[in-house]
């Protein structure tokens, strides 16, 4: 399953994906997830027959595709990503969080602080939590608790992350989340299926990093962050940047690409 989150006369919608002649397209409404608890409330004053006309994800008025409690990042997940910016490999993954106030939906405008010299992008696979989970155990199927996967630009203050010490205020302005376009299950990147995670900025490649080099591994991340807090339906996994991360400037546009979940696309400005 594929599915987006537009907005349709003022109202977060939800509809099903497809791809068609390689470009997705939103093909029938769907019920809104249980935690984005305003759409829901919004369904029920609509008729459960209303037409659905096909249409590109381009023509729609893109959302978030997701509405968290919380977006729990992995820090330096990728070796070559920790050694680019003259850090040790952590021995357990590093955790830091984005509050859900830095959301951006696909083609949204990230807005850079005048309190930074440097705004870095970092594309990123995410995970998309389907169901409670609390102290997942070794003998419990992570899938069970994963509803599907997208896209995450990770964008960082990196001198305002490196002055803190913490990287709270560095990773966590608003805009500095851009996600989507979709949320999908149709890849596997848990069960030996590594995808590419592949970044352009302005056109050009700056990225290029496969899951299959990750530190900690999907399943292993899933059992390590519910054995101290519980993960609900809709929480979002950043689960770490490849190595290529660097600054962006006024009127720059950020891709991050990968495979099954279309493009992640983005521009930037000053605040």
């Amino acid at each position: 399953m594929k599915y987006c989150r537009y907005l349709s006369d003022g109202v977060a919608q939800y509809a099903l994906v497809e791809e068609r002649d390689g470009l997705l397209w939103a093909v029938q409404s769907m019920a809104p997830p249980e935690e984005d608890l305003a759409a829901c409330l919004a369904a029920l004053n609509q008729p459960a027959d209303r037409a659905f006309t096909p249409t590109p994800l381009a023509n729609l008025s893109l959302l978030p595709p997701v509405t968290p409690s919380k977006i729990i990042c992995i820090g330096r997940n990728y070796r070559e990503h920790a050694a680019e910016l003259g850090n040790e490999v952590p021995k357990e993954p590093l955790l830091f969080l984005k509050p859900p106030s830095s959301l951006l939906a696909p083609g949204g405008t990230v807005k850079m602080p005048a309190l930074s010299k440097r705004v870095d992008y970092e594309g990123e696979l995410a995970i998309v939590i389907g169901q409670r989970c609390s102290h997942l155990s070794p003998a419990e199927d992570p899938l069970d608790y994963i509803r599907g996967y997208t896209i995450v630009n990770d964008v960082t203050a990196r001198d305002i992350q490196k002055s803190d010490g913490q990287w709270t205020r560095g990773k966590g302005w608003d805009t500095f989340c851009p996600v989507g376009p979709i949320v999908s299950d149709e890849i596997d990147p848990l069960d030996g299926d590594p995808v590419t995670v592949t970044t352009r900025l302005n056109g050009q490649v700056k990225q290029n990093g496969s899951t299959a080099d990750l530190i900690f591994p999907l399943d292993f991340l899933l059992r390590y962050i519910s054995a101290s807090i519980t993960l609900e339906p809709g929480d979002l996994i950043p689960t770490g940047t490849p190595a290529g991360v660097g600054p962006v400037q006024t009127g720059d546009t950020v891709e991050v690409e990968i495979t099954g979940l279309g493009v992640l696309k983005n521009s930037f400005s000053a605040e």
